[in-house]
């Protein structure tokens, strides 16, 4: 059980550290509209997926996951000055696909809801 709050614990720090290098240390124009949602780390704490949101869609947002992929070395090296890890995990940057589903639902509901209002008038009237 105490994995798991540590885990988290390394997850939160993390994430708030690689903002933060993404913020001030990495110079890359391409890196400039990117948030980090969540990371997840394995229970070693040698693997983390990094989940990240990119403003830009399409060609732009690959080429940004890319250019995070090379940086990877550069901000574990940052990682290490920062955190006290024995080991700083390796980096898998990850497009956090959560905002899409939430898109897709309020979607789903907008068109569900003037059905049934629809259905509610048909009721008043009979």
């Amino acid at each position: 059980m105490t994995g798991h709050k540590r885990t988290d614990r390394v997850g939160d720090q993390i994430r708030m550290e690689i903002a933060d290098i993404l913020t001030r240390r990495v110079k890359d124009p391409r890196v400039g509209f990117v948030t980090v949602t969540a990371v997840d780390v394995t229970a070693d704490l040698r693997q983390a997926w990094v989940y990240v949101t990119v403003l830009q869609q399409g060609p732009q947002e690959a080429e940004t996951l890319a250019v995070l992929a090379r940086a990877e070395g550069f901000i574990r090296s940052e990682l290490g000055r920062r955190l006290k890890l024995r080991y700083v995990p390796e980096l898998t940057f990850v497009k956090d696909t959560s905002l899409d589903r939430v898109k897709r639902v309020m979607t789903l509901l907008d068109q569900v809801q003037p059905q049934s209002a629809e259905r509610k008038d048909d009721r008043r009237e009979t």
